[in-house]
């Protein structure tokens, strides 16, 4: 029956906006959970439209997994150039001619599209962490600027409109810029089933493997992971971190690898397919996640499907809502802390199964059919001018939510 309700108040249509996509280089978890919502919506029936940045390489349109997908502009240019179009469209011209969506959903990565100035629809606007610990990495001139938006603009200009976020604690970052409970949904990410020939390597080397599954930039601080194999190869030999994923930040981590000694104990593996990855997850005993900050964290997931514990930072707010400390992982205090719970847990076998079998079940409910039926659930309330908040359970489609209707 709630199935049934959640498909009957799907909305026709739906427009994506969002600053790259999955196949974009520095594509990341934001993007997928994003796309994979909207290929579950289209698979039902949903027009789905993404408007994203191009890349090089990149066609202007094309169609995957149901989804239509439009390109324009880059990492700054993206925005304007999504704004124009949705204009354009409105008069059935440009790339979005005949776009006609019934919602909105505007991907704020640090700042959002602002689409709510330009579309009649109503607009939710999807936020997946606040990026304040990250804005120094754009510049004192360019943080600045991007935490006012994010921080004061923003928040006023969407004072009337829906959020989504994926975890209690970026809900909370949420109401702390000023946006009301009241209109803060939660809908955490899904996962995949794992790849039925994802299994490890037989020429992997015996020894601790860690893994860390992560877009290579500064603020995923992957640099305090090969500080862990570096402080622990003396006295554990066959420590092995295997990296997998790729980015700008790459070249310089592997520099810090050489600089450790430890260019034979870690392995940049790059981009791989998704049978690759589960097979590199399925072989470690532990997944870090270091980063500096974290809106939920699809790896922890992933790993978890495998019985992988992850050990990450408690400050990197999202991670408090992914991992239970000490029933599915351990957060850590800071660096030297991370190396002493990983020294700890690669000693303490019993413990990290205990840990990876309370992961494996916690995540067995979790799939992107059920997160889709959730942000269906808050976009249909935004078209028809109702605010649902707080914690949505992807599982009974949003039975656990407050839903009222806006003033």
């Amino acid at each position: 029956m709630e199935q049934q309700v959640a498909e009957a108040t799907l909305p026709r249509e739906v427009l994506l906006l969002c600053w790259r996509d999955t196949d974009h280089p520095q594509g990341g978890g934001s993007e997928r959970y994003l796309e994979r919502v909207g290929a579950e919506l289209a698979r039902r029936g949903v027009t789905v439209t993404l408007r994203t940045a191009g890349y090089p390489g990149a066609s202007a349109t094309e169609m995957r997994d149901g989804i239509r997908i439009s390109r324009g502009g880059g990492r700054l240019s993206v925005y304007p150039r999504a704004l124009g179009a949705i204009l354009a469209g409105r008069l059935g011209r440009g790339p979005l001619a005949g776009i006609r969506p019934d919602v909105v959903i505007d991907t704020q990565n640090g700042i959002p599209f602002f689409a709510a100035a330009v579309t009649r629809a109503p607009v939710v606007v999807l936020v997946h962490h606040c990026h304040r610990a990250q804005w120094p990495v754009a510049g004192r001139l360019l943080g600045g600027l991007g935490w006012l938006i994010e921080s004061r603009i923003s928040p006023w200009v969407h004072r009337r409109n829906q959020y989504l976020t994926v975890s209690d604690p970026s809900a909370t970052d949420l109401h702390a810029l000023g946006v009301e409970a009241e209109r803060v949904a939660v809908v955490r990410a899904g996962s995949d089933p794992i790849p039925a020939h994802a299994r490890p390597s037989a020429t992997t080397s015996p020894g601790d493997r860690l893994c860390v599954v992560s877009r290579l930039v500064p603020h995923k601080q992957i640099e305090d992971a090969l500080e862990v194999v570096a402080r622990l190869r003396e006295s554990r030999p066959g420590i092995h971190l295997d990296v997998v994923g790729d980015g700008w930040w790459g070249d310089r981590l592997r520099v810090v690898a050489s600089d450790l000694g430890i260019d034979d104990h870690v392995t940049f593996h790059g981009y791989v397919d998704e049978a690759t990855k589960h097979a590199v997850l399925a072989a470690a005993d532990l997944h870090l996640m270091p980063s500096r900050t974290e809106g939920w964290g699809l790896a922890v997931i992933e790993a978890a499907q495998h019985g992988v514990p992850t050990i990450g930072y408690r400050s990197s707010r999202g991670l408090t809502d992914s991992v239970i400390d000490g029933v599915t992982g351990v957060l850590a205090a800071d660096r030297d802390d991370l190396v002493r719970v990983t020294a700890d847990l690669l000693s303490d076998h019993d413990r990290r199964a205990a840990l990876g079998v309370a992961g494996r079940e916690r995540v067995e409910g979790y799939s992107w059919s059920a997160t889709a039926d959730a942000v269906a659930l808050v976009a249909s309330a935004a078209v028809s001018g109702r605010r649902i908040a707080g914690p949505v359970d992807s599982a009974k489609l949003g039975t656990s939510a407050s839903d009222s209707v806006a003033s």
